[in-house]
């Protein structure tokens, strides 16, 4: 049953822009991977501030855990999302900068170091 929650979750992303409200995706990890951050926002309108929550996760991979799914889809049909969208990589480090470290660079996380976050590629 919980494995349905991470199928939904995906189709709902796969249908495009519906309009408001709109819920995002997006994971987080050490390298690219290993999720062990997952970061879900409802935005109601435009104008509107992000209403954020955050799963983590110790071991394994957080993509892979039907029960955060299963708590995502609940965080979305409770605010009536229409649109979902979701980046289909890891974008990055865990750690917030000027929370978890300071710089420009995680201490921690040396992979995400001269990278994209969006393409996981060295920038030259």
């Amino acid at each position: 049953m919980l494995d349905r929650s991470l199928k939904r979750l995906s189709k709902k992303a796969r249908r495009g822009m519906r309009g408001y409200p709109i819920g995002s995706v997006l994971c987080y990890g050490p390298d690219d991977k290993r999720a062990s951050k997952l970061v879900a926002g409802v935005k109601t309108s435009e104008d509107a501030e992000m209403d954020v929550r955050k799963w983590f996760a110790e071991t394994g991979d957080i993509r892979n855990d039907a029960r955060v799914a299963a708590e995502i889809l609940a965080f979305f049909d409770e605010r009536g999302v229409k649109t979902v969208a979701m980046a289909d990589r890891i974008v990055g480090c865990p750690h917030e900068e000027d929370i978890d470290y300071v710089g420009e660079y995680c201490p921690k996380c040396t992979f995400w170091i001269g990278r994209d976050r969006w393409t996981g590629k060295l920038v030259t």
